[in-house]
């Protein structure tokens, strides 16, 4: 039986022979180290039997250079686009975090109320 998230796993490897990343038995824990996660759940993501979260995709992609359509979905080119700028990701502070789980949390109203109040 095939790994559920097969296809995934086959782009993330190709990403990860574009770049020089390590080969071999080191790739799993150089991965890992590198994403701050167990080298279980890296090779889960190289075997295809696990996805990453999306903020870790996408940081996947921004540090490989490479499309984040193409790396989450397959459609597309791997490599981004002539013209195409490399997307700027940073992560949300703590109180930039938590403003955002309160707008969550929010009605739908409450929410636009709130947008249109700040605009």
């Amino acid at each position: 039986m095939a790994a559920p998230y097969e296809d995934f796993a086959d782009r993330l490897r190709k990403a990860l022979d574009r770049t020089g990343f390590v080969q071999g038995r080191g790739r799993t824990g150089t991965l890992a180290d590198r994403y701050a996660v167990s080298r279980e759940t890296a090779r889960k993501w190289l075997t295809g039997l696990a996805l990453p979260e999306l903020p870790r995709i996408i940081e996947l992609a921004k540090d490989f250079d490479i499309s984040l359509e193409w790396l989450a979905t397959g459609r597309g080119p791997m490599p981004l686009g002539v013209g195409e700028t490399k997307a700027v990701y940073r992560r949300l502070t703590d109180s930039e975090s938590r403003l955002l789980d309160a707008f969550h949390k929010l009605p739908e109203t409450k929410r636009q109320l709130l947008v249109k109040f700040l605009s």
